[in-house]
């Protein structure tokens, strides 16, 4: 298959390829479509914060359509490239698809420039697809609202990027959260971040980990729509790590024992520094 340049081609924008070669973000407005009463699956908890090595990411693995529970087993924590991960909280559909685009997008990019995207240049990307999706999310059938995570090469820094559902991108200087269980999320890590025994960013990276399982353990406490951890059917939430050496997901036998540790009533941090 090849493709033919137009007058304006952009080498290197994967965006521009895709609508010489047909494909559309289908994201228009129909007004028919707002009180359709439609219920479509919906993921959340996902959080966000900066420790020690690197940035943690991590989500539960609840997915719901409105009072009713789809899936125990959704993965919200996807893998971009080699040191990207988007964490969602929205329609799981519309993510996985804006997770797919971004990726070939990204891998376009570094074979027909034979560089790798700026960080700056990914972080538009995501924002342009949001921006692209506003139909779909003013109509309830859409709407993601993610948190991208990347560890950018150049400057040895890891980086936290907050998107509301209409394309804004906000700049996280230490921790964030998004889904129906975030505010509680949120509220632990200021406390945590102020007044605990370390700020989140000085924290080791087995200290960060059991904050993040407690975290959405906390939240499941509070929201129907965030599930909890339940090691006895082997389900345990999405921990992964972004550091220089790129991204990490914890195995299950790992969060097994991390969540049996860290879920005992008490103060005493597993393994903590």
């Amino acid at each position: 298959m090849s493709f033919q340049k137009g007058p304006h081609f952009s080498p290197g924008d994967f965006f521009e390829l895709l609508g010489n070669s047909g494909y559309r973000w289908h994201a228009r407005i129909d007004p028919s479509h707002l009180q359709n009463g439609i219920t479509v699956t919906q993921g959340t908890t996902v959080l966000a914060f900066h420790f020690k090595d690197g940035v943690l990411v991590a989500g539960d693995r609840r997915a719901t359509a409105g009072n009713s529970i789809m899936y125990e087993r959704c993965d919200k924590v996807i893998p971009i490239d080699d040191y990207t991960l988007m964490a969602i909280a929205g329609v799981p559909a519309t993510a996985f698809e804006m997770a797919r685009v971004l990726t070939h997008n990204f891998e376009y990019y570094r074979r027909s420039q034979l560089q790798t995207m700026s960080v700056e240049g990914k972080i538009r990307a995501l924002s342009k697809l949001l921006k692209e999706n506003v139909g779909m999310a003013v109509q309830g059938l859409g709407g993601v609202s993610p948190i991208f995570a990347t560890y950018d090469l150049k400057s040895k820094k890891a980086a936290i990027h907050f998107y509301d559902m209409l394309g804004a991108d906000f700049r996280i200087s230490t921790h964030t959260a998004t889904g129906s269980g975030s505010p509680t999320i949120r509220g632990i890590l200021e406390y945590e971040d102020l007044w605990g025994e370390k700020p989140l960013v000085e924290r080791s990276e087995n200290d960060a980990v059991t904050l993040a399982i407690r975290l959405l353990q906390t939240a499941a406490q509070f929201d129907s729509a965030t599930g909890k951890a339940l090691p006895e059917d082997e389900i345990f939430p999405t921990i992964a790590l972004i550091t220089e050496s790129g991204y990490r997901f914890l195995n299950d036998q790992d969060m097994g024992s991390l969540c049996q540790a860290s879920l005992k009533r008490g103060r005493a941090i597993p393994g903590g520094d």
